[in-house]
């Protein structure tokens, strides 16, 4: 099958989040099981020769090769994209990103002829690409070259929307008559995800929990109606863990290597990162890490309301991530307070995440909400029992085989299955049952390219 993958962001190029190392990593394992790809994204002020190897097309198009023979077309604007961010600045998002995006949007379908790539498929991700669906079914709808034309929307996080003043419809170029409930309508303004979800053939999330959460009011952030509507054409399948990069048997980061069949390494580098992190060097206490960001939709309400009764049980809490001043605070405030329970560090730091993966015990990870995650899969990989509330990608990834899960929403509901987490560690045998079969737990991109395969077939035949 020939496929166009659409992104605002792809690794190596440009990346804030998660949706570029999906749109970086699926297309080289899509084209590894025999798949004809080709990318499209924005050239940013960032991506510059000589490190990608950039080769002129046309005045507005340069393009780079990844994979075998993948190439990357990048769209590029100097009005558009010659700035130093990707969305926004410290100021916020910017105010043209309406036009920014359905630049990219209308500049990505005329390529296509200009190339004579006619795809089977255009998989779009996230509000950023979402009127590529809207554009081929609307201005391009009696094009010959674009008929046939199949179309997925890929939501990563439905809480980002793309929402807009009425007043920039026009702008769209789209028929006044598409802004009304059953188009890109939204409350008065214009919603771009929502658009694309009206116009794409099928809908995909980045999980199965997801895409049943996203359906319900408490998650659908107002656009469940829309979703339970085309309940039929709702998927999800996970995102992959990259397995040359996450891997205790090689990983160069951590202190000693090691395996599901030979742990010792482990017990190193928890050593190490006690070491490290000034905590004493204890073994016959659980320690818990946390590589995330610091704010609510994480679990840092909870967390926060929890945290003092945490650090007067019996473990070691190690925090790497930046986010909400709030909670900075208030961590800030607990580290004073127990310098030999909880190492903080407010910033990322690579080097110090795989240390922390490595070292730990346990993950925590009690995020409210989790279309997907990563953190916990790769946690398992490392043999570190993740500890989650029941949600998203969580909820399809963590069971009692492997980890620990809580269901209510709570500082209780935390407290209780960290108490819980405690007990197993003290009962040697059963936790490196736990451990074995956590690494057991295969989550690489080759099992999900399958799954995307398979739904790209079943959306060709539709």
């Amino acid at each position: 099958m020939k496929i166009l993958l659409c992104a605002s962001e792809v690794v190596p190029f440009a990346k804030t989040g998660g949706l570029a190392d999906v749109a970086g990593a699926l297309p080289l394992v899509l084209e590894n099981l025999g798949q004809e790809v080709i990318i499209t994204m924005p050239r940013y002020k960032t991506i510059q020769e000589p490190k990608f190897k950039i080769q002129r097309l046309k005045d507005d198009i340069s393009y780079a090769l990844i994979g075998k023979n993948i190439k990357v077309y990048l769209v590029e604007s100097d009005k558009y994209f010659a700035r130093d961010g990707l969305y926004g600045d410290k100021a916020g998002d910017f105010k043209d990103n309406l036009d920014r995006f359905s630049y990219y949007s209308k500049r990505t379908l005329r390529l296509l002829e200009e190339i004579n790539f006619k795809p089977d498929i255009i998989h779009a991700h996230d509000w950023q690409a979402a009127l590529i669906p809207v554009y081929l079914k609307s201005i391009y709808g009696n094009h010959p070259f674009y008929k046939n034309i199949k179309t997925i929307l890929t939501i990563h996080n439905i809480g980002y929307q793309g929402l807009f003043p009425k007043e920039e419809f026009p702008k769209l170029g789209l028929e006044w008559g598409l802004f009304n409930m059953e188009g890109l309508e939204f409350y008065g303004q214009i919603n771009i995800l929502k658009g694309g979800m009206v116009f794409a053939d099928i809908i995909n999330t980045v999980s199965q929990t997801y895409s049943e959460e996203i359906q319900t009011k408490e998650f659908g952030y107002g656009l469940e109606g829309i979703l339970s509507k085309r309940k039929n054409d709702v998927f999800g399948i996970l995102n992959g863990l990259d397995y040359s990069i996450w891997n205790p048997e090689t990983d160069h980061f951590i202190a000693s290597t090691y395996s599901a069949k030979d742990l010792e390494g482990k017990h190193k580098d928890k050593e190490d990162l006690q070491r490290i992190c000034n905590l004493p060097p204890k073994k016959d206490i659980p320690l818990l890490g946390i590589v995330s960001r610091l704010a609510e939709q994480k679990g840092l309400d909870i967390l926060a309301e929890a945290i003092e009764k945490i650090c007067r049980m019996r473990l070691q809490l190690v925090i790497l991530g930046t986010g909400d001043l709030k909670y900075h605070l208030i961590l800030e405030d607990i580290l004073k307070r127990y310098p030999k329970v909880i190492s903080l560090y407010l910033k990322f730091d690579d080097q110090l995440a795989h240390k922390i993966y490595a070292g730990s015990d346990i993950f925590l990870m009690p995020s409210k909400y989790e279309p997907c995650g990563l953190g916990q899969m790769i946690s398992l990989r490392y043999g570190t029992a993740p500890l989650v509330f029941k949600t998203g990608g969580l909820a399809d990834t963590v069971s009692e085989d492997n980890g620990f899960v809580f269901d209510r929403y709570t500082q209780e509901g935390l407290l209780d299955v960290i108490e819980k987490a405690i007990s197993r560690y003290a009962k040697p045998r059963q936790w490196m049952a736990l451990l074995r079969n956590a690494m057991k737990c295969n989550f690489s991109w080759e099992a999900s390219a399958k799954k995307y395969i398979r739904l790209y077939e079943r959306l060709k035949a539709k």
